[in-house]
C-alpha cells in the first residue's frame, strides 16, 4: 500500500562445505566426500526457500549474506543457483547489500564476475594475518600472496564493496606483527575490516593443543586492541561494533540487523533466524537438514531451540546487542520500544563503570568506551540478569 512502512528482513545462507577445516573453527562445515552433495544440498535449500517465501512475503530484503563454512568451495553454477533463488523467492529491495564469503584460495576472477552479474555486490574474505607463521598456526591454507591476489580480481571484476577479515590473540602473535598486518592490509584499501579475538572453542583441534603453544596475555591482547583500533581509525576505519570497522557508507548492513535486533531469517544447517519474535534454529547436521527440508512426514526435528522473545528478555537483547555499538543505546529509545526507565533498572549497576571509565554517558546515550569494549563479556553479565537475557548468552570477551 502506498505510504506503508516496509518491514525489512536480513537473509543469512549457511554453506557447510569446506576444502579443509581451520583449527580454530567451531561453525557448522565440513569437507564434502562427494561431488554429489552440491547439488543435492543446493536443490534443499532451494525448496527451503520456496517454503518460507509466502511466510516473508510482506518483507522486504535488503541485505543477504552467504556464509560458511565456504560459499566458494561448492561449485559456482550451483552458488549461482542459490542466488537466483533468493532473488526469485523474496521481493529485494533495490539497493539489497549482497555478500558472499570467499577464501583466498577458492575464487578467481572469473568467479567473481559471475557473481557480479547474478546480483552479488559485496564481497569478504578472510584473511586472518599477512604474517606467514600465524597463517601456519591457524592451519589456514593461503598466503598472503595468494590473499593478495584474490583482493585485486574482485577489484577487476569490478566488485566496488570489499571486507576483510583480521585476528588478534593468535599463538605467537605480537602486538607489531598484528599493527603490521593491519598496514597491509589498508594499503590495498578494502572497505570494510572486521577484527577479531581469536577464542578457543571446545572441542576444535586449536583448543586440544593449546596448552603446547604460546597464546599473547590479557594485557598484550588489550594493546593489540587499543593499537589496531587507532591505526584503524589513522587509515581511515571507523569503528562502529566491537570487532568492525568501515570507510564512511560502507558499515556492514547485515551485521547491523543482529546488533540492532532486527530481523533475519537463515537457512542451513545451523543457521539461526530470528523472526516474528521467534528465535530459532536448524538441525546442525547436512544430512538431517536435507530430510528434514525435502520429507516434511519424517521424524526428523529440524527446527532445534525455538524460543519466543518477548517482554524483559527482549528489553535485555536490545541493551545487550546495542552496547556493542560504538553508538551505544538511547535512553529515550529504550522507553518508546520498552514502556521501561533504563535508569531505574540498571543505572546504579553503570555507575561503576562509569566512574571507572569502562562506560560513557552523554545525554541520552550510553556506550562502552575501548575498555569497556574489551571486557563487554564481563559488563553486561553483570548489568543483566539471566532472564534479561533470554536466548542469547555472551561468551568471551568479544
Amino acid at each position: 500500500m502506498y505510504g506503508e512502512i516496509q518491514k525489512k528482513l536480513g537473509i543469512y545462507i549457511h554453506i557447510p562445505f569446506c576444502r579443509t577445516k581451520c583449527a580454530y573453527c567451531d561453525f557448522y562445515s565440513f569437507i564434502p566426500k562427494s561431488e554429489n552433495i552440491f547439488e543435492r544440498y543446493t536443490d534443499t535449500l532451494i525448496a527451503h526457500m520456496e517454503a518460507y517465501r509466502e511466510a516473508a512475503g510482506d518483507r522486504v530484503p535488503d541485505s543477504v549474506y552467504i556464509g560458511g563454512g565456504t560459499p566458494t568451495a561448492m561449485p559456482t553454477d550451483q552458488l549461482i543457483r542459490i542466488i537466483k533463488a533468493v532473488k526469485r523467492n523474496f521481493k529485494l529491495s533495490k539497493n539489497t547489500e549482497f555478500t558472499v564469503e570467499v577464501n583466498p584460495k577458492t575464487a578467481d576472477i572469473k568467479t567473481f564476475r559471475r557473481l557480479r552479474r547474478a546480483g552479488v555486490n559485496r564481497i569478504s574474505i578472510g584473511l586472518q594475518s599477512a604474517n606467514p607463521t600465524e597463517l601456519k598456526s591457524l592451519t589456514r591454507t593461503h598466503s598472503r600472496a595468494d590473499f593478495e591476489e584474490c583482493f585485486r580480481d574482485a577489484r577487476a571484476a569490478k566488485i566496488q564493496n570489499i571486507s576483510a577479515d583480521l585476528m588478534f590473540g593468535i599463538p605467537g602473535q605480537t602486538i607489531e606483527s598484528l599493527l603490521s598486518s593491519i598496514d597491509y592490509l589498508t594499503r590495498l584499501h578494502p572497505d570494510h575490516i572486521s577484527l577479531y579475538d581469536l577464542k578457543l572453542e571446545e572441542g576444535t583441534p586449536l583448543a586440544r593443543i593449546a596448552d603446547k603453544l604460546t597464546f599473547p596475555d590479557e594485557d598484550t591482547e588489550f594493546e593489540m586492541y587499543r593499537k589496531a583500533v587507532e591505526m584503524l581509525e589513522k587509515r581511515g576505519y571507523m569503528q562502529y561494533e566491537i570487532s568492525n570497522f568501515a570507510r564512511p557508507g560502507k558499515q556492514s548492513r547485515h551485521n547491523l540487523k543482529y546488533w540492532n535486533c532486527e530481523e533475519y531469517l537463515g537457512f542451513g544447517p545451523g543457521a539461526y533466524s530470528y523472526f516474528n519474535t521467534n528465535r530459532f534454529s536448524f538441525v546442525r547436521s547436512i544430512e538431517a537438514y536435507i530430510k528434514g527440508v525435502t520429507e516434511p512426514s519424517s521424524k526428523v526435528n529440524l527446527t532445534v531451540g525455538l524460543e519466543q522473545i518477548s517482554g524483559r528478555a527482549q528489553l535485555g537483547e536490545y541493551i545487550m546487542l546495542g552496547l556493542r555499538l560504538n553508538e551505544g543505546i538511547s535512553m529515550s529509545e529504550i522507553a518508546r520500544r520498552y514502556g521501561v526507565d533504563f535508569a531505574a533498572l540498571y543505572g546504579k549497576k553503570c555507575e561503576k563503570y562509569i566512574k571507572y571509565g569502562y562506560m560513557v554517558l552523554r545525554g541520552d546515550r550510553l556506550r562502552l568506551t575501548l575498555s569497556g569494549m574489551f571486557i563487554s563479556n564481563y559488563i553486561l553479565s553483570d548489568i543483566l540478569s539471566f532472564e534479561d537475557l533470554g536466548a542469547l548468552s555472551p561468551a568471551g570477551k568479544f
